[in-house]
């Protein structure tokens, strides 16, 4: 006696070893799933924005180019900002960049603008800041964007945090407050539920870490110490290690790389070093990979073009990746496949 056919649920999923794809069953069918990747050429991207040549005599620039992050070798021109971007701020989703223009010379800006992480060309307008400020903070769960902490005009240090929805364009609403006051060089780290900032200057340097559940709105925690009181660190993640590199302290400046576990709260803990002495670059991380491009060389005091990089799942000095197109510090980076994605 044969058993009956047994029914399979609409929606099944089953691998199929001839072919060795993925399936799905639509109720009458097995059909193939299809996925998507908005990384170009198969590599997650790595985009800089904007900065300043040369702190000692000051030209800023409104350049945008971009890396692939899996392979090692220099930056490529990507486009514009509308205006010069000086102490500016970037977060992303998968497939759209959000700029913070920051200091624009001769003022601080509200302006918002975007990009689309696949291509190349100019950023466009998304809209404003709830205040015209520089050093915003900026992380991102691939739906919404937050900017934790201003220094405004005339240079007032505030706890703002504001967020948008990436996908739509529009102006920034108020999220809640940060535990400290002022984002003078904060880092920033994310996973796809929590934005951490860790160090700035407050007034004077700290080693402060706080969070923020990024889905809802609220006022910022405290999550532990940095290992050194300094601001200017470049942050870079995937969803569960978040890493600051570099930074400057009080006195003098860091090639020390720390990192956290960003589900728990704790202090740093050291992962390594710098392979040059510079602080307040770019940063941009894959799941695997954490890169951090430009910044301000502490023996030569002006911009960089070097870009170096990390695993992220490992502990060690960082190594030589390549140059950017021009060399700068305050240049805020940005990925389609930070820790904040997943």
């Amino acid at each position: 006696m044969s058993l009956p056919p047994k029914e399979i649920p609409l929606g099944a999923m089953r691998f199929n070893s001839d072919s060795q794809k993925l399936e799905y069953f639509n109720g009458d069918i097995w059909m193939q799933v299809h996925t998507f990747s908005p990384d170009l050429n198969g590599g997650a991207r790595g985009i800089f924005a904007g900065g300043e040549h040369n702190p000692g005599s000051p030209s800023y620039v409104n350049t945008i180019d971009y890396i692939t992050i899996s392979s090692a070798g220099n930056a490529t021109d990507f486009g514009d900002t509308s205006d010069t971007l000086y102490e500016g701020g970037a977060t992303s989703s998968n497939t759209r960049g959000i700029i913070v223009l920051g200091y624009t010379n001769p003022a601080n800006s509200d302006i918002i603008e975007y990009v689309t992480m696949s291509s190349t060309g100019n950023a466009t307008d998304f809209g404003n800041l709830t205040q015209t400020a520089r050093m915003t903070c900026c992380f991102s769960n691939g739906t919404r964007g937050v900017m934790a902490g201003m220094y405004t005009n005339p240079g007032a240090k505030t706890n703002t945090i504001n967020y948008v929805t990436i996908a739509s364009t529009g102006n920034a609403q108020d999220f809640g407050d940060t535990t400290f006051t002022g984002n003078y060089g904060a880092g920033n780290v994310a996973s796809p539920t929590r934005g951490i900032r860790g160090g700035a200057n407050t007034g004077s340097k700290v080693n402060n870490i706080e969070y923020i559940t990024t889905a809802t709105t609220g006022n910022a925690q405290d999550f532990g110490d940095l290992t050194e009181v300094k601001h200017m660190p470049t942050g870079i993640s995937n969803s569960t290690r978040g890493i600051f590199c570099g930074g400057q302290l009080a006195p003098g400046n860091s090639k020390r790389i720390e990192y956290i576990t960003i589900a728990t709260t704790g202090n740093a803990q050291e992962f390594g070093d710098l392979l040059n002495l510079n602080y307040n670059g770019g940063g941009v991380s894959s799941p695997t990979r954490g890169v951090k491009g430009g910044g301000y060389s502490v023996p030569t005091n002006a911009g960089i073009d070097v870009i170096e990089y990390i695993t992220i799942a490992t502990q060690g000095d960082s190594v030589d990746f390549g140059n950017l197109t021009v060399a700068r510090t305050w240049a805020p980076g940005m990925s389609n496949a930070h820790g904040g994605l997943g």
